[in-house]
């Protein structure tokens, strides 16, 4: 059974950043054959899509919220986010999500197009 894991989560001043990973464990071979994204959810509110990147990397997508601000990129083991400029705002729990390539919706930031789920890493950004 293979799990999902979040780390690089932490407190930080506005205008700071931060970088996130998301790795599969224990590794898998298969890795890239999986489009992932990246969520986040804050207390009150629904799970909102941030960054979505295709199996292989080829294309990625970004919710307008952090367009320009954050980067979703992988390698052969390992999905990250890019944080920066953090703003109040971004403060959440942040969650990274899979699916097996031959399920991926394009682009989607969509909850229910996601199998594979973290436990999450919280970000905090203090203004």
């Amino acid at each position: 059974q293979v799990q999902l894991v979040e780390s690089g989560g932490g407190s930080v001043q506005a205008g700071g950043s931060l970088r996130l990973s998301c790795a599969p464990s224990p590794s898998q071979d298969t890795y890239s054959n999986y489009c992932m994204a990246w969520f986040r959810q804050s207390p009150g509110k629904e799970r909102e899509g941030v960054a979505h990147i295709s199996a292989f990397g080829v294309r990625t997508y970004y919710a307008d919220s952090v367009k320009g601000r954050f980067t979703i990129s992988r390698d052969t083991k390992n999905l990250y986010l890019q944080m920066n400029s953090l703003k109040p705002e971004d403060t959440a729990m942040y969650y990274c999500a899979a699916e097996v390539m031959a399920s991926c919706k394009r682009d989607s930031l969509e909850v229910g197009n996601f199998g594979y789920w973290g436990q999450g890493t919280q970000v905090t950004v203090s203004s």
